[in-house]
């Protein structure tokens, strides 16, 4: 029998059965998701419990314009990953170092930027949200620390991609779990004890972030047996820097699509007062739960594309899809049929409201069967990433919120209840999956490998 450490160290997907290793590949980045979802949930619940509805409203409406400023560094990251993944199966040891180095000034400048510039937005932006008078002020001062506290998240967002995108899901799990153990004490010390309110949930979420960042550093000068570290390699390569931004920021357009799509409907939200923005964080934390195994078998179908088509072993990834979307399906649904049996007690944790915890369960059985079909398109969309394409994920994106927008001022509406919100996003879902699926059969991320387009001409396309 295999070690438990071996499970999760360094995974080399071009050999073996592919569900085998997506699943050895899987399971730390479904527990350190798992982790990632904490950070918000204990501060929802802290605040909630210590310091009333109030404080976790003003939480909940401060995430659609953090979100935006976050997925330009996540794409960022996104980019890179794959772009190491792919040069890992080539075995070019110098564009890995090119590529890593490059990712660290590109997340550095990029993060500068945010801090010294979005806080400056930020009231506006709120207002411009219709964000409930009672709760703007603390909305606010949560989203500034978080704006000036960016960095260390940047950081941890790039280089954990790398260290994945390198065959490692093992050590990023490690940080993330003691990086949320800090975050737990820290809210215990500064919500609870001082009484700190947002702030001190603010505070102790970017110091928890800033500490996991260097853990990854470490990390990352550990693994230099694959690759090379020095300052030549930060400096700005054009080579490169087009690259991880070709790849990054269709990446980041993307999911900033659904950000401002968030932010549109965000007054639709608001609208509805103060408990049923304190409804709606409270459904997008368990929602964040359900999203854990759907997310985690993205991001492994990415690795596992990326890296058998730098190695060349095309034909294994129409296998490794198909083998993914039911590991990932089957995975949701157990998740769900979970969250659906105790979701009064989940609810009930965050808040002593009864209405709230009743609307929150059924806002989230109106999503149950879109998430079967997220689990589905987004290990197809990960295979696309994976391949090289950045550019159809972005076109998906747009056609669908395209979809949804419209759907959730329509459905408000017709219908004039808060679950009117839910039915527009449970559109857009299968809508997700039905361009996923169209996206996928054409084909045309198969000329986009960075190592070997030749190869990839090769590959079948079918589901």
């Amino acid at each position: 029998m295999r070690k438990p450490r071996s499970l999760f160290s360094a995974v080399d997907m071009t050999q073996g059965e592919p569900w085998k290793k997506l699943l050895i590949f899987t399971v730390p980045l479904l527990i350190g998701n798992m982790f990632q979802q904490l950070y918000g949930t204990v501060d929802a619940i802290f605040l909630g419990r210590a310091v009333g509805d109030d404080a976790l409203a003003a939480v909940g409406s401060s995430v659609p314009i953090f979100f935006l400023a976050l997925v330009i560094l996540m794409g960022i990251g996104i980019g890179a990953g794959i772009m190491v993944s792919q040069y890992l199966g080539a075995q070019s040891r110098e564009d890995i170092s090119y590529t890593v180095g490059t990712s660290i000034t590109i997340i550095t400048v990029a993060s500068i930027a945010i801090t010294i510039f979005a806080p400056f937005g930020t009231r506006p932006l709120l207002v411009l949200l219709n964000t409930p008078p009672e709760i703007l002020d603390d909305s606010v001062l949560y989203m500034n620390i978080l704006l000036w506290g960016i960095l260390g998240m940047g950081y941890f967002n790039i280089l954990s991609s790398i260290i994945r995108g390198l065959g490692d899901s093992f050590t990023p799990l490690i940080f993330l779990i003691l990086a949320c153990l800090l975050n737990i004490a820290l809210n215990l010390f500064f919500i609870v004890i001082l009484g700190m309110g947002v702030f001190g949930a603010a505070i102790g979420t970017v110091i928890a972030q800033a500490f996991s960042s260097v853990l990854c550093f470490v990390r990352l000068f550990k693994m230099r047996d694959v690759f090379d570290m020095g300052w030549q390699y930060m400096r700005p390569k054009k080579q490169y820097v087009l690259q991880v931004l070709k790849l990054g920021l269709p990446t980041a357009a993307s999911q900033a699509t659904f950000a401002v799509a968030m932010m549109i409907i965000q007054p639709l939200v608001n609208g509805f007062g103060a408990m049923f923005v304190a409804t709606n964080l409270i459904v997008m934390r368990i929602d964040g739960f359900v999203m854990m195994p759907i997310f985690s078998f993205g991001n492994a179908i990415t690795v596992f594309t990326g890296q058998n088509v730098g190695a060349g072993q095309i034909e294994r990834v129409s296998q490794g899809v198909r083998q993914c979307c039911m590991l990932s399906a089957g995975t949701a649904f157990v998740t769900l049929s979970l969250i659906l049996l105790f979701g009064h007690h989940v609810a009930g944790a965050f808040t002593e409201t009864q209405e709230v915890v009743d609307l929150s369960i059924r806002m989230l059985r109106i999503l149950a069967v879109g998430y079967i079909a997220l689990s589905v398109s987004m290990v197809i969309w990960g295979v696309i990433r994976g391949a090289g394409d950045a550019m159809s994920p972005l076109w998906g994106a747009l056609i669908i919120m395209a979809i949804r927008t419209p759907a959730a001022f329509l459905l408000v509406y017709l219908m004039g209840v808060p679950e009117s919100l839910m039915y527009a996003m449970l559109i857009s879902w299968l809508s997700n999956l039905g361009i996923s699926v169209i996206m996928f059969r054409r084909g045309k991320w198969r000329g986009k490998s960075l190592v070997s387009k030749e190869a990839m001409a090769g590959c079948d396309s079918k589901l």
